[in-house]
């Protein structure tokens, strides 16, 4: 089966391809190699992927219809996971103008792809923030999501919107994905706890929101993967009216109190932080806390990883990368 993977040299995007690659799938991957964050891990990521025979990787933008059609056409893919999109939550409050592109025009730009080249199914990454600053836990994917406190937000909830449009008018066999905070080796420096090991190794003093007082699901990214991979052949079956959509949580189910957090990645790199303590910023959630039980229920499966073992391992490939002695 052939496979194609948005976002493909992204952390996730990177992950998924090379556990497609080794369990025999063929992989196309597009990315436009933004410099949202450090290229050079970009590239890193794909001279690892570049050495299956069953990848071939793309250059191109989401927003570039003409691109994404002429993608379609010649590589016929008959499973699209979207993972491409422009991340980051505080980003969005001083970069706007690149969430539409990426994230609404780009994702149009898919869905009129796979409408025109029909596929057996679409995945698509969705996010945690879409259920904002909601006291109720855990978030279950039957709470209202209405009230987005992004414009990141926004734009994953509006994905969502436009799938199940996508899926009821042209018959695609689509399902939404709620990422719960995805760490892991190649994750993203733009991420709390990769930028926390940065200034850690470097003794400068971490910047911790809310005092302190934040909860978040956070999720191991082969668990992520191996969610992702126990859906893909399983695409949702119809409904009573006839759709096959579906939106699932994939978190860890176990919300983490952020000093335990770093505390635990403190202990994982060998040295204490430096800390100062900020209030809470613009769009930043107080809790989050998935409720997996649709995943357990259609896949007997949740994921598992522990924050220690989990955080053993980034510390671990983040001192080899970076060759830290």
């Amino acid at each position: 089966m052939k496979i194609l993977v948005t976002g493909g040299a992204g952390f996730i995007g990177f992950h998924l391809s090379k556990r497609l690659l080794e369990d025999g799938y063929e992989v196309v991957g597009y990315d436009n190699i933004n410099d949202y964050y450090d290229v050079n891990l970009k590239y890193a990521r794909l001279e690892v992927l570049k050495q299956y025979d069953n990848y071939t990787f793309i250059k191109g933008d989401l927003a570039d219809k003409d691109k994404v059609s002429e993608l379609f056409a010649e590589h016929k893919p008959e499973v699209v996971v979207n993972l491409g999109a422009q991340a980051g939550v505080r980003y969005s409050i001083t970069n706007p103008d690149v969430y539409i592109e990426s994230n609404i025009i780009g994702f149009y730009n898919i869905l009129e792809a796979c409408r025109n080249n029909p596929v057996k199914h679409l995945l698509y990454a969705s996010s945690s923030s879409v259920y904002g600053n909601q006291k109720k836990t855990p978030f279950s994917t039957d709470d209202n999501v209405d009230h987005p406190i992004s414009l990141y937000a926004a734009t994953k909830k509006s994905n969502e919107l436009m799938a199940f449009t996508y899926s009821h008018l042209y018959k695609i066999p689509a399902t939404g994905l709620r990422f719960f905070t995805v760490y892991g080796p190649f994750g993203r420096p733009d991420m709390a706890y990769f930028s926390f090991t940065n200034k850690i190794i470097k003794g400068e003093p971490i910047k911790i929101f809310n005092n302190g007082d934040m909860y978040r699901d956070f999720t191991y990214v082969d668990d992520i993967v191996e969610g992702i991979c126990n859906m893909l052949e399983c695409p949702p079956k119809e409904d009573e009216n006839g759709d096959r959509f579906k939106v699932y949580n994939i978190g860890n189910n176990k919300p983490e109190k952020l000093m335990y957090f770093i505390e635990t990645l403190e202990k994982a790199i060998g040295k204490t932080a430096k800390k100062e303590f900020l209030p809470m910023q613009p769009g930043d959630v107080y809790q989050t806390y998935a409720d997996v039980s649709d995943l357990m229920r259609d896949f007997n499966f949740k994921p598992s990883t522990s924050i220690e073992d989990g955080l053993a391992k980034f510390a671990k490939w983040y001192k080899e990368y970076y060759k830290i002695v």
